[in-house]
């Protein structure tokens, strides 16, 4: 799992989220990174489970 992380710290470290810099996410714990990653894409695909008529389809 670290080489993951060490993944996600360059990707956010090149691109920092709005309100961090790239000296925030180094002094960052892998812990936090993975969480503040998990955080910013929960909501990834949601899109694919709501209905035309705007219901979640569960």
């Amino acid at each position: 799992m670290n080489n993951h992380t060490e993944e996600l710290r360059k990707k956010y470290i090149e691109n920092p989220p709005e309100g961090l810099t790239a000296k925030d996410i180094k002094k960052m714990s892998d812990d936090d990174l993975l969480d503040m990653d998990f955080f910013l894409h929960e909501d990834d695909g949601l899109e694919d489970d709501i209905e035309e008529d705007g219901f979640f389809i569960f």
